[in-house]
């Protein structure tokens, strides 16, 4: 699979379009094929740990309902839409289509979103928070996108988010292989003409409140920044109620001290590489041993998990540290030169890995992550 940008290069993408205004891209993928069938999505629609919704209408009212799903007969043939959440996370083909967008950084990926829809099916009008490349599979949609703006926004059922009517700036009918990208705040909506599937690549992050939360549990649990606020130089006060500028500054010395560099990306490290959604992960570990490795190395690749998060930071990674799902890992730094590989890579293969096998503290790492169903064995 292959991402066909016409005149546009990633580089005029990013400067002209990303995160600034909306783009349809013709033929952006040359004879796109569907990632899975509506019949295996309705499979995955059926586990619990797979997140899907559907999206109807009942004597005119907007509908929605949660997964899992096992019986669709009652909803007919029109009018309905079935989406599937995290699909990188259960389906390996699904990789293909982000390696295509990486441009911009895994960092800020969120999930492919695989949706399906009978004539007339939708979700209604409203607008993201993200960046989405929305990849039309097979069947025909047309999708209409208004400007940005004061929109009105309305509960049109408790799962869904509805904004008011708008002039459109694009009404477009996207065919097999077109792709349209859409920047945050833009109201849109997407009407099935003919059945059709679409593949959904977003791009988020996270709100500074939720960030901020989300920190405040990590001073906690590790005990950071308890340290109290020290004025041994303080005046004598006359104004036994009154915070001074000087007492002011103060506090927020104390708390812009504890936010230092080697705090937010340990946070950021961890925060980040958390999933969603579930991974397909094993309930038990695997019981390879680290001879086992070397030896299936030499005939098979190891592939990194669907949905599997693994970043680092330029500002650690010579140190040897870098963080896999939520948790930080900490190599030795002679050897931190791997930590890319591991980290830009899909696929890891017996010539790429080759400079670090010969040490023990790596191969040890190597085979807990496999045994613990991060990376797992694939014939090349």
């Amino acid at each position: 699979m292959q991402l066909e940008l016409g005149e546009l290069t990633p580089e005029t993408f990013i400067r002209d379009y990303w995160q600034k205004k909306p783009l349809v891209i013709r033929q952006g993928f040359n004879n796109f094929q569907d990632l899975l069938t509506p019949e295996e999505m309705a499979g995955l629609a059926c586990d619990e740990l797979v997140e899907s919704r559907r999206i109807f209408k009942s004597e005119g009212e907007w509908q929605a309902e949660f997964g899992p799903f096992d019986d669709y007969e009652h909803l007919g043939e029109t009018d309905w839409t079935l989406v599937v959440q995290a699909l990188n996370n259960w389906l390996p083909q699904a990789e293909e289509l982000i390696q295509c967008f990486d441009f911009i950084p895994r960092w800020r990926f969120d999930d492919v979103m695989a949706s399906y829809a009978t004539p007339g099916g939708g979700v209604g009008p409203h607008i993201d928070l993200y960046d989405v490349f929305i990849c039309q599979g097979s069947g025909r949609r047309r999708w209409k996108v208004g400007d940005r703006g004061p929109h009105k926004e309305f509960s049109a059922h408790p799962a869904l988010l509805h904004t008011e009517a708008f002039e459109p700036i694009i009404d477009v009918e996207l065919l097999p292989g077109d792709i349209l990208y859409l920047p945050p705040g833009y109201p849109h909506e997407g009407v099935t003409l003919e059945a059709s599937m679409s593949f959904s690549v977003g791009y988020r992050t996270a709100s500074a409140k939720d960030m901020v939360s989300a920190l405040a549990d990590h001073l906690i649990d590790n005990e950071i920044g308890c340290e109290q606020i020290a004025d041994p130089d303080r005046q004598v006060s006359t104004h036994s109620g009154r915070v001074t500028e000087s007492d002011q500054a103060r506090i927020k010395a104390q708390i812009l001290a504890t936010l230092d560099d080697k705090l937010i990306s340990e946070f950021s490290g961890r925060y980040l590489t958390n999933s969603k959604c579930e991974l397909d992960l094993p309930e038990e570990p695997l019981g390879f041993e680290s001879q086992d490795i070397i030896e299936l190395l030499n005939g098979q690749a190891l592939t990194r998990l669907g949905g599997l998060r693994v970043l680092y930071f330029d500002s650690t990674v010579s140190q040897g540290v870098f963080y896999i799902n939520g948790e930080q890992i900490n190599l030795a730094p002679e050897i931190s030169a791997v930590i890319p590989l591991l980290s830009d890579s899909q696929t890891l293969s017996l010539s790429s890995l080759t400079p670090w096998l010969a040490t023990p503290e790596f191969i040890e790492l190597l085979t807990s992550w496999v045994n613990s169903g991060y990376w797992y064995f694939e014939e090349e």
